[in-house]
């Protein structure tokens, strides 16, 4: 067995000359803070990190872009890119000055193709990055404690499987440095006032549920939830304002399947073309 807090990075397995930003991985058991009280979310502050929340319209899809301000290269990372918003993202972190190390994927989509195969061709050195449970092809796989780095920020990893095998969660770090209050980009486990779907994908709503009370709900309450997607204008929530009001996290383990077994929704239009090719997740052959 690895040594509990062994940290290793992948500079000579597989992080590219052209990015001087390896992944860095921490191998330890995530450690649960006590729950704060509920704080205002109109914003993150930080001193270190820029943020800037991007939609894609035809999904609904949130981007995420996370940099580093105060380190002297500007590291930056692109949380579930959309292969549609590309150009625009790419502009945007050039106009800002950052250098773009990862683009992450929150799991498997099945409504969207993922970006990070067009991004790895226009910028260099860019590293895709998933979950080595989603069983996708990536360049870096992370798994549960890991963190992974971005100048002397990082994003912890938790699983949150249910929606589909693989799903994990961001989590920014609890350091007095780190955004407060925290940030936990979800993907698809906790959506504002709803949560993803579970009847395809490997999804388990029995799976969902104890994902989201273990790995989710035991953050600080005034930890900010990012979602993937939102349907209905709904930037940001907490973990406070869900665990309180999302009519589905509120119910009971039964009732919380019984609900997900009845919702009826139809087979989502973009899964035949979105699920093979974001299962190369960005590093597929060029055309």
């Amino acid at each position: 067995m690895l040594p509990n807090m062994l940290r290793f990075c992948f500079t000579t397995l597989c992080a590219s000359k052209a990015s001087p930003f390896p992944l860095s991985i921490s191998i330890s058991k995530p450690i649960h803070k006590p729950r704060s009280q509920m704080a205002s979310f109109s914003s993150s502050s930080s001193s270190k990190l820029l943020f800037r929340q991007l939609f894609e319209k035809e999904s609904s899809t949130y981007t995420y872009l996370l940099a580093d301000a105060s380190h002297p290269e500007r590291p930056a990372l692109l949380i579930d890119p959309v292969d549609r918003t590309v150009d625009r993202d790419v502009l945007l972190i050039e106009q800002l000055g950052l250098k773009l190390v990862y683009a992450l994927n929150t799991h498997v989509h099945a409504d969207h193709v993922t970006g990070t195969g067009l991004i790895k061709r226009k910028v260099p050195g860019v590293k895709s990055v998933i979950s080595k449970a989603s069983g996708a092809t990536a360049d870096l796989y992370v798994e549960p404690g890991d963190k992974v780095h971005f100048g002397d920020l990082f994003l912890e990893v938790r699983a949150t499987p249910g929606h589909t095998k693989g799903c994990v969660t961001y989590v920014t770090g609890d350091a007095p440095d780190h955004p407060q209050p925290r940030m936990a980009f979800t993907g698809d486990a906790v959506l504002i006032r709803g949560c993803g779907r579970t009847d395809f994908q490997g999804g388990s709503s029995e799976q969902l549920y104890k994902s989201i009370h273990t790995q989710i709900c035991t953050l600080p309450k005034s930890t900010l939830i990012y979602p993937a997607h939102d349907y209905r204008g709904f930037t940001v929530s907490t973990v406070g304002e869900e665990m309180e009001h999302n009519p589905r996290l509120t119910k009971d383990e039964e009732k919380f399947k019984n609900i997900m077994a009845n919702l009826n929704l139809s087979y989502p239009k973009m899964i035949d073309i979105a699920v093979p090719a974001n299962m190369a997740c960005g590093v597929q052959s060029n055309p």
